[in-house]
């Protein structure tokens, strides 16, 4: 497919199709997403309904060998085009000083070069100037007929499936201008002696007609090509993953083909070698390199139960790794089919390109019409051949392939760029919803903080308290818990202490862990929940607000209604958190500090990083009630947390942000998805999402543009003044310049950079 209205049709057809729900259809990728019952449709009938539009069709994973094959028939059709038009240029100078030649008529600028090239053949071949102009016509009809035959066939194959719909598109355009060009020249080559003997020179236009193919195909081979680079990125991450693998069997290492592998299997990685499938290492320690999955530059270290993904590269220690996920399961799998899926998606603005688009080729058919009228009644003498040259050139100037372009093109780039950084959009959707972003939520827990928190203090209620029998109390009840905060509780009891099982637990979402150990009611949370349960806190309040101030969350612990003290847990704020909250601010965005800790500890983080405005004690279902108050406000607000109890937030938020982790990604929670546990990938993400607003919005203007300011060149506008009048040949240059334009500025976006990879200053 070329332009919009040739995926808006094939769409319109699928979707008229018996059995079919939904279809979407992409330009870019060529390829159309059908949900379809298959009780009344079969992927058979779909492929015939788009055969019947002049289009083929193949299903995904039968493509790649077909696509290959379409691109070299490109290719050698579009040289075989340019080859023929350069040498009927170099005829048709011949022909004009032929005998029984003549003016032709309106000719392409080209043809100043090309007239010293046919003096030049007159000069060297004996006889070539004594040719009769009959015989140069017939020699560039049959020079002509394989490009329009062959060449240029699909053009009027897919312009008479459109005409069978009811619909036109740019194929209609390039079909109707080459066609009456072609068959007005034909006319006068078969019927030249009935021109003559009333005076009209037989003018001939088969240069205009393999030109305008030609120019043609040459810009779809540039878009072709295009796209190839846009796609890197996905052809990049598929290479990742080695071809062999050396597996353990018993006491025995056998390198085996990569497809070998099943679950379970462990295999040996050396340094140096990529790894060949998501596993946990049980034996050995290393640096992993995981750049290509997270854009982080500097290997982490990986131990003896620390989860590896398939396709990064082990550095320095050997590794010994099981097995865990496979195929379509594997993070990578995963990744490549989330960017593809989103590269395969329409943006909301596509609509507005389609919509004009549903309109435009048959008012531009109207246009070029009117042009021929005015052009016979007013023009200049031959008024037949300016007639003629004017209503073909306004058919192809005006062909919609830019408009098509100017949305998936820039979504595939910068989703492909965004996978690269370790940043995962959900398509055009999220991209055009990211822009105008003014406020950012932030989640603190794992977002601002490392989301790796540690008891850093254990206060008695009275001088006597055993703190340590304190701790193996609520460590009993946090270990039935989730929350990050009761791993802490749990690892901070002493190696070698017995852990006593608890019964009846009752959680408290956003509160705390309540269960029965050793005889005792135990009550492990917030001081919400200890005045609940009419424990109140009170002599402990001094000394909570205390570590509070520093940044610690207390988690009070009771025991049959009786507060023992509290534990000070703390979670470190990541070093890069304060620099995302600057680089939020310089792109004008308000950051918000979000989080169900009280409101000293929030208060004490807020200040680490800059931030000014906090939201402190909001339980995991009242955040999303926070999202719908600022929104409700006006403001445009994405979301960051980490994609578990922050989902209905996320989903809430004009653009929701998951943080994520290499082996652990949250790829179904949230418009965008972070790689890396970095706040400031989350800026990367809003930044990305305005360049590639802004680009679209270039590539619409231009596309538009184009069309209003060309159209009326075109017909003549600037003849009566100037006396300049475009060619055929010229349009077909221009429209395929216009092409190459809004490729050219949506692989801009390919040199976006994140914030790592900014040069510093001293």
């Amino acid at each position: 497919m070329t332009c919009a209205a040739c995926s808006a049709r094939v769409q319109r057809v699928l979707e008229r199709t018996e059995g079919v729900s939904s279809a979407t259809v992409n330009l870019m990728t060529n390829t159309a997403a059908v949900d379809y019952d298959p009780a009344c449709a079969t992927p058979e009938s779909l492929i015939g309904a788009v055969e019947r539009t002049g289009y083929g069709a193949a299903l995904a994973h039968d493509h790649h060998r077909g696509h290959e094959h379409g691109a070299r028939q490109l290719r050698l059709k579009t040289w075989f085009a340019l080859a023929v038009f350069l040498l009927s240029m170099v005829l048709s100078a011949l022909l004009d000083h032929a005998p029984g030649g003549g003016a032709q008529g309106p000719k392409d600028p080209l043809m100043w070069v090309m007239e010293p090239l046919g003096s030049m053949v007159r000069l060297l071949v004996p006889g070539a100037g004594q040719v009769p102009a009959a015989a140069w016509r017939w020699v560039l009809l049959a020079l002509t007929l394989p490009v329009v035959l062959w060449s240029g066939r699909h053009f009027y194959v897919r312009a008479w499936g459109a005409l069978k719909h009811g619909g036109a598109d740019m194929n209609s355009l390039i079909a109707l201008g080459t066609g009456a060009a072609m068959l007005f020249s034909v006319t006068m080559t078969v019927a030249a002696p009935w021109f003559q003997a009333r005076g009209v020179i037989p003018a001939v236009y088969y240069e205009a007609v393999s030109g305008i193919i030609s120019l043609v195909l040459l810009g779809q081979l540039f878009d072709e090509r295009a796209r190839g680079r846009a796609s890197a990125a996905l052809e990049r991450l598929l290479a990742l993953r080695p071809h062999s693998v050396r597996v353990i069997r018993g006491s025995d290492e056998l390198e085996m083909p990569i497809g070998s592998l099943r679950l379970g299997d462990e295999f040996r990685v050396r340094p140096g070698e990529a790894i060949a499938a998501d596993g946990v290492v049980v034996e050995g320690q290393s640096a992993v390199d995981e750049s290509m999955l997270t854009g982080e530059p500097v290997p982490v270290p990986r131990k003896t139960g620390d989860e590896v993904v398939g396709g990064t590269v082990n550095r320095t220690g050997a590794l010994r790794v099981r097995v865990t996920r496979l195929g379509g399961d594997s993070v990578l799998a995963r990744i490549v089919r989330l960017v593809r899926e989103a590269q395969e998606t329409r943006a909301p603005v596509q609509r507005l390109a389609d919509r004009v688009t549903a309109v435009f080729v048959p008012v531009v058919a109207l246009v070029a019409l009117a042009t021929g009228i005015l052009w016979l009644v007013f023009g200049p003498p031959p008024a037949y051949l300016h007639a003629l040259i004017a209503a073909v050139t306004v058919l192809i100037i005006a062909c919609p392939c830019a408009m098509g372009l100017a949305v998936p093109m820039a979504v595939m780039v910068a989703t492909g760029r965004g996978a690269e950084l370790g940043i995962l959009v959900r398509g055009g959707e999220a991209l055009q919803r990211g822009d105008g972003v003014d406020t950012v939520l932030l989640d603190k827990t794992g977002t601002i903080t490392e989301g790796r928190p540690t008891v850093t203090a254990t206060v008695g209620a009275a001088p006597d308290t055993d703190n340590a029998g304190m701790l193996r109390l609520a460590a009993a009840v946090e270990r039935a818990s989730e929350h990050p905060l009761a791993d802490a509780i749990v690892g901070a009891v002493p190696a070698g202490t017995v852990i006593p099982d608890a019964r009846d637990i009752e959680v408290r979402v956003g509160e705390g862990v309540i269960g029965t150990v050793e005889g005792k009611r135990v009550a492990v949370g917030s001081e919400t929940l200890m005045h609940r349960l009419g424990a109140g806190p009170s002599p402990l309040a001094a000394q909570a607000s205390q570590h509070a101030s520093r940044g610690a969350t207390p988690v009070y612990v009771a025991a049959d209604g009786r507060v023992l003290g509290f534990l000070a847990v703390e979670d470190r704020v990541r070093p890069t958190s304060a620099e995302a909250v600057r680089r939020f601010r310089e792109m004008g965005i308000e950051p918000v500090l979000l989080t169900g800790d009280r409101r000293e500890t929030a208060d004490a983080v807020a200040r680490l990083v800059g931030i000014d405005r906090v939201e402190a004690e909001v339980s995991p279902e009242r955040k999303l009630d926070v999202v719908r108050r600022y929104q409700a406000e006006g403001r445009k607000v994405a979301m960051v947390g980490d994609g578990l109890n922050d989902a209905p937030a996320l989903a809430q938020a004009d653009l929701g942000i998951a943080m994520g982790s290499g082996t652990d990604v949250a790829l179904e929670t949230a418009s965008v998805t972070l790689l890396r546990n970095d706040l400031r990938s989350a800026a990367d993400a809003l930044a990305l999402t305005r360049r590639t607003m802004k680009v679209i919005r270039q590539n619409l203007f231009w596309a538009f543009a184009y069309n209003v300011v060309c159209i009326p060149i075109a017909a003549g506008a600037l003849f009566p003044a100037l006396g300049l009048l475009l060619t055929p040949a010229m349009a077909a240059a221009a429209m395929a310049v216009s092409d190459v334009t809004v490729v050219g500025n949506s692989l801009r976006l390919k040199r976006f950079v994140s914030h790592d990879q900014r040069p510093t200053t001293a």
